[in-house]
């Protein structure tokens, strides 16, 4: 066998080459694998028929018509069938909220930004909980910002205040340099995302009931939780525009930026990135990861009432177009990557086709083509945006790029600077 001038068979070195290139062959063909005793289905022709509950018709078969009906009737029923079966039932009350600058840098990024940690004490029945939010303000601005709030679900390096260490899940330099403001609040300071100790944040010291109940939040929904309380302090700081903070979130922390969207409608744009199941990709398609096994994995993300649809998701009374929905007439910004089948690009890029109706309704603009887009061909000019990049599971400045580009085309003028 020879490749590239190399005889790849006469030395060990040659044959474990060869191995590798046979192995990436086959890795593009596999239909099939096999995870926590599961066959995973990787072959589109696999894919069951299946029926998406509807949009636009309540629980009582009336068929929504303008917007008027789905505000009053038929959105609460979907934001209440996702409470209820999958993400859990939010607390909309705490005792009091407090916001404290615990440092503060104006000449951060070489004089570029405005560094400010606050940290954020919310305290109920007695006990209390805080967080530190990290955010950066541009200073070359004459206006408020508009800004990124990141849900940071990797370690806290990617997010470093002092930007001793930079990271491109979190490329905040690139940020500042196109006008917005950057902020972030990281997963774990909310909620553990371990199954055994995810309860010793927010919902052991603040909300102990919600443990009890089937229907009650766990860490997905603690951590949606938090992005509104960071929402809360925005409405505080002259120097954010708080009608125009987008909500961010990668793979995890993708599907809790869906989600605080879908609830808190203060969020004026949403981005979730290779956020998969349960997050934008539909469940009914059994492709990649699948209800069963995200509920073995990951159970603590989800109240007790999901589990009863791991072995009959088509029993679902949503899918995750309506989640889409929810959203709605707000933009909102998916993206998948080549090397991440689990996630299932194909889905997440279904459930944004079949939430077009409930923006239709708003006679808000969507321009997703009919079929899958092309690799890194971004879908900017549309109220529901998508991209399918080159690349691995990650968040990355290919993302960010395009995320910007979204923002600016619905806030106006920065797209023409670009």
């Amino acid at each position: 066998m020879k490749r590239s001038g190399l005889n790849l068979s006469r030395s060990p070195m040659g044959i474990l080459l060869a191995l590798a290139l046979l192995s990436s062959s086959l890795h593009a063909q596999i239909k099939t694998d096999k995870f926590m005793g599961e066959i995973v289905n990787y072959d589109e022709t696999t894919v069951p028929k299946y029926t998406l509950p509807p949009l636009l018709q309540t629980l009582k078969g009336e068929k929504v018509k303008n917007v008027a009906t789905w505000e009053k009737k038929r959105r609460p029923e979907i934001l209440s069938l996702f409470e209820e079966h999958i993400y859990g039932h939010m607390p909309s009350k705490f005792d009091s909220l407090n916001f404290k600058m615990i440092n503060e840098k104006t000449d951060a990024m070489d004089g570029k930004a405005h560094l400010k940690e606050i940290q954020i004490t919310v305290w109920n029945k007695g006990n209390s909980v805080s967080f530190p939010v990290v955010l950066f303000v541009p200073n070359k601005r004459t206006k408020p910002a508009p800004a990124f709030l990141l849900i940071n679900n990797r370690g806290k390096r990617n997010t470093d205040p002092t930007r001793e260490t930079k990271s491109t899940f979190w490329p905040a330099e690139t940020i500042i340099d196109s006008g917005y403001a950057i902020a972030s609040f990281h997963n774990a300071d909310i909620a553990l995302d371990r199954k055994e100790t995810y309860q010793n944040g927010i919902l052991k010291q603040l909300f102990p009931e919600e443990l009890e109940k089937a229907n009650g939040m766990k860490a997905i929904g603690s951590w949606a939780w938090a992005a509104s309380r960071v929402m809360d302090y925005f409405l505080t700081d002259k120097d954010i525009d708080a009608k125009k903070v987008a909500i961010v979130g990668h793979s995890r922390g993708g599907k809790t930026a869906l989600w605080a969207g879908a609830q808190d409608q203060r969020f004026a744009m949403v981005f979730n990135s290779c956020s998969g199941n349960s997050g934008a990709a539909l469940a009914r398609r059994k492709y990649g990861e699948t209800v069963s096994l995200i509920n073995k994995q990951f159970g603590h993300w989800f109240n007790n009432n999901y589990k009863n649809f791991s072995n009959n998701v088509d029993s679902l009374p949503v899918d995750q177009h309506m989640l889409i929905g929810l959203i709605a007439p707000r933009p909102v910004y998916t993206t998948n990557a080549t090397q991440d089948r689990w996630a299932d690009p194909y889905g997440s890029f279904l459930s944004s086709v079949n939430a077009k109706p409930i923006y239709d309704l708003y006679h808000q603009k969507v321009t997703l083509p009919k079929d899958m887009p092309q690799v890194n061909s971004p879908i900017i000019n549309s109220t529901i945006g998508y991209h399918f990049r080159e690349g691995a599971h990650d968040l990355n400045v290919y993302d960010w790029t395009n995320f910007v580009r979204f923002a600016n085309f619905h806030y106006g003028s920065r797209e023409k600077k670009q």
